[in-house]
């Protein structure tokens, strides 16, 4: 390795450190509801799949949130996507705690699914697919829809618009959320607002369900809407 490629390498894990310590100040402080996200999809998972399950977790970062919802469940194989080899690292300590194979695959979500061979019963996406234009989220359902089982669940926490809101109104109204969010820094604010801007792309929840519809699901619906309004969670049944 070069002097060029280490200063690069060192200044890719500060970076990803910073990232690292300012999502976890953001679910520590509950800032995004991570608390109540995860007890109902725990809640969906006990109602909807009392048998053994194989469990997709798209997107799943550290896994940390999933791993401790699924610690007491009768998950079968759980399986975890993310593009970040350190998310990952990170996500393999946290799979230990489950008592089923546990396989991370680095590699971009889109094209995994793409591809997707193994069959699941459930799939998981949070706070992901709001990275994609219309097209793309459309697409990726499809994918998902190709991937479950037959009696498959899949379920999605994302940004979403009110209805008749704009992007920039969206946008807007996360900028807005300074004051609740005294737990950052206005760096940490600053940075999450930057990244924001240039990458979330929200849908209406009308959208949402459609881009289900239209992928094949029997039925979706909205199952819980964030406090602040700022996102929600839709489940889709098969």
């Amino acid at each position: 390795m070069t002097i060029d490629e280490a200063a690069a390498s060192d200044e890719s894990q500060a970076m990803f450190n910073r990232q690292l310590a300012t999502y976890r100040k953001i679910v520590g402080a509950n800032l995004m509801f991570h608390r109540e996200i995860y007890g109902l999809l725990n809640d969906v998972l006990s109602r909807d799949m009392a048998r053994p399950f194989r469990f997709l977790d798209i997107a799943c970062g550290d896994a940390s949130a999933s791993s401790r919802m699924l610690q007491e469940s009768p998950v079968a194989h759980y399986y975890g996507i993310d593009l970040s080899p350190d998310s990952l690292q990170l996500a393999s300590a946290a799979t230990a705690i489950l008592k089923c194979p546990a396989e991370l695959r680095c590699c971009d979500f889109a094209d995994a699914m793409a591809t997707w061979t193994d069959p699941v019963d459930v799939i998981w996406i949070g706070m992901s697919l709001h990275h994609l234009q219309a097209d793309g989220k459309a697409r990726l359902i499809r994918h998902v829809y190709d991937a479950l089982d037959r009696r498959g669940l899949f379920l999605i926490w994302e940004p979403t618009l009110r209805d008749g809101e704009s992007r920039d109104e969206w946008l807007d109204r996360f900028t807005a959320l300074r004051s609740a969010w005294a737990a950052l820094t206005d760096e940490e604010f600053a940075a999450m607002d930057a990244h924001v801007r240039l990458a979330d792309f929200p849908e209406s929840p009308g959208d949402w369900i459609a881009m289900g519809e239209q992928a094949g699901f029997t039925r979706a619906e909205q199952l819980f809407l964030m406090p602040n309004r700022m996102g929600a969670v839709f489940q889709y049944w098969r």
